[in-house]
């Protein structure tokens, strides 16, 4: 896997970037002044990602995941990770056939769904799962592939599942790591 140089991550025009961040030459950006970028996070093969996107501190978007904002917001917190093949969409349209669909239609014909989407700290979602407009992923979210997120999913649980649903907890066990290695940070730069 090819990533983007320093030189050429400055050259995009984020509205930030961190340190040690790498992003796929492969990948696709839409809206790169509208994007943050934590330390030590990496953006892998052929990702889309379009619209205003926070991306925090060590946050791992694996090849093929599509996060689409649209005219709302996605937030991906700390420590979070995509697995393959996510789709993260904050704007959809109305599929009831009341109205009209796909962006070739004017505004006027259509009725889109625009909410802010936020995936919480330590969430991790499986291969081919999909968080739909306005949900909330909360912080340590485990979930197995193929998983959709219709509606909020509680913190600290295990989901499965089309829609989703909560199997147990998870641990928070982690914790304890991410303290570790982030005191390990502060050693270095001391």
């Amino acid at each position: 896997m090819g990533f983007l140089t320093t030189e050429e991550l400055n050259s995009i025009g984020f509205k930030h970037v961190g340190k040690n961040v790498l992003i796929s030459d492969k990948a696709s950006i839409y809206g790169p002044e509208m994007m943050s970028i934590g330390d030590e996070s990496r953006i892998d093969d052929f990702c889309i990602l379009s619209g205003e996107i926070s991306i925090g501190r060590n946050v791992h978007i694996a090849a093929y995941n599509n996060l689409a904002a649209g005219k709302s917001r996605i937030v991906l917190q700390d420590f979070a990770g995509l697995a393959f093949g996510c789709h993260i969409i904050a704007q959809s349209d109305d599929y009831s056939g009341t109205t009209l669909t796909n962006p070739t239609v004017p505004a006027a014909y259509k009725s889109e769904n625009s909410q802010p989407i936020t995936i919480g700290r330590h969430a991790i979602l499986g291969t081919g799962s999909i968080v739909l407009p306005g949900v909330t992923i909360g912080d340590g979210v485990s979930a197995g592939a193929a998983t959709v997120f219709l509606k909020d999913a509680e913190e600290w649980s295990i989901y499965v599942g089309s829609p989703a649903r909560r199997l147990k907890e998870r641990s928070k066990e982690l914790l304890k790591l991410e303290a570790k290695y982030l005191a390990s940070l502060d050693d270095e730069a001391d």
